[in-house]
């Protein structure tokens, strides 16, 4: 459990996330052309195959026929909902971009922010039940004035998750599809009878949903490849270790592949949270996957001092990083690859996860290095915009005309050079 920086765990845990995509490349490959060529039969086909689910049934459901599964929830959990909705929304306003105008010798230069027309949110089933995924994914579309917003998530073994498309409904959703894995994927892609096609796809999902992502990028958009989940906390003497074991625990539980990490120069601290581990996950319910996820993945890395610390959470650029300092404000701007950055003693993972308003969809595997979080700016997009005065292309029409010529593209700098012509004025 307790392990060091010359340690051959620190490759394992770097490397966890390398699965070999040819193990999986045939199957999502066919499942997307069988998609393509046979639509709604193959959807219906590999439903009932993989979820147990018949679509003929119940296909999708309309925005006004989920609320009556929004009726259902509980007023308590209602409540905690609504406040997180208004949470994440007020957080994802303030991330809107306005078109603007500049002028710059005889020219208005400028940019226009357009929301993207149609997206579809991937929720996964399996394992576990994810409304809080429906919020982070849906909010930040409505914020941006996304006009079509539909949900895909399956019916797994035969269920619906009602908590599921009730917080849709919340959300906003327009529809949602009983629809799971990479034939949910293919669908919005490239659009069945019964399914329209979208612009983007966003929402995790496991390697067969991943890996469509990634093969219909360029079809249509998507978000990022999103890995197995993962928590790096760097803790000081002021650490609790049993706020630091319950925050490993919170993310070794999503599945086996999940990394859970403190890093500390305090031995004794190390000692205590791996004692606190040890009791903590007695009491688990999903305590065989934690602990199998810190055996192969997580554990307590003890360095010999804070910079090192920093230095090894920065190689790792992990999703979710905890900062269980005295003064984590001081190790902030220390910090340059991180999803999302937990300050203080006071501020687990799970706040940001389901509550506090920042997304929780977030780079995995190291592509917090160039990856951003989930958030409005994922669903809008930039159009530049030009707006020329004659006195401007006399001004630099020669200087535009030499750079064309330079690249040998003549017919570019002809496009210049008879507006510069004395009979072309009018």
């Amino acid at each position: 459990m307790i392990f060091y920086p010359n340690s051959e765990k620190i490759n394992q845990i770097l490397k966890r996330g390398e699965i070999l995509e040819a193990d999986y490349l045939d199957t999502v490959n066919k499942i997307i052309s069988d998609v393509r060529k046979f639509g709604d039969k193959t959807l219906k086909d590999l439903t009932l195959r993989f979820d147990k689910y018949d679509l003929d049934n119940k296909f999708y459901f309309e925005k006004e026929e989920l609320k009556k599964f929004y009726d259902e929830i509980p007023e308590d959990l209602k409540l905690a909902f609504n406040k997180a909705k208004e949470n994440i929304e007020n957080f994802h306003k303030t991330q809107l971009e306005k078109t603007y105008l500049i002028e710059s010798d005889g020219a208005v230069l400028g940019q226009k922010i357009s929301p993207i027309d149609s997206v579809s949110v991937y929720v996964p089933g399996g394992k576990a039940s994810y409304p809080s995924t429906v919020l982070m994914n849906v909010i930040p579309a409505k914020v941006a004035g996304v006009n079509r917003v539909v949900m895909t998530t399956p019916a797994s073994n035969g269920e619906i998750n009602k908590l599921v498309l009730g917080v849709a409904y919340l959300a906003g959703v327009d529809r949602v599809y009983l629809l799971g894995g990479a034939q949910a994927i293919a669908a919005v892609a490239f659009g069945t009878d019964t399914v329209e096609k979208v612009d983007k796809i966003v929402g995790p999902g496991n390697i067969y949903v991943a890996l469509a992502k990634k093969l219909v990028f360029g079809f249509v958009d998507i978000d990022m490849i999103a890995g197995p989940s993962e928590i790096l906390i760097i803790a000081d003497e002021s650490a609790n270790p049993k706020f630091v074991a319950a925050d490993m625990l919170s993310q070794a539980e999503h599945d086996e592949l999940a990394s859970a990490i403190t890093i500390t120069w305090d031995k004794d601290l190390a000692n205590k949270i791996k004692e606190e581990l040890t009791v903590q996950l007695n009491n688990l319910k999903r305590s065989e996957i934690a602990q199998k996820s810190l055996e192969k993945f997580g554990g307590i890395l003890l360095v010999k001092d804070v910079e090192e610390a920093v230095k090894f959470a920065n190689m790792v650029a992990p999703e979710h990083l905890e900062l269980s300092v005295q003064n984590p404000f001081e190790l902030l701007y220390k910090i340059k690859h991180a999803g999302a950055i937990f300050m203080g003693h006071f501020t687990p993972e799970a706040i940001g996860d389901y509550f506090a308003g920042p997304n929780h969809t977030l780079p995995t595997g190291g592509t917090a290095r160039f990856f951003s979080p989930l958030g409005v700016y994922d669903f809008m997009k930039k159009s530049s915009i030009i707006n020329c005065s004659k006195e401007y292309v006399k001004k630099f029409g020669d200087m535009i005309i030499k750079m064309a010529k330079s690249e040998g593209l003549d017919a570019h700098a002809n496009s210049v050079k008879v507006r510069l012509e004395k009979d072309s004025e009018f």
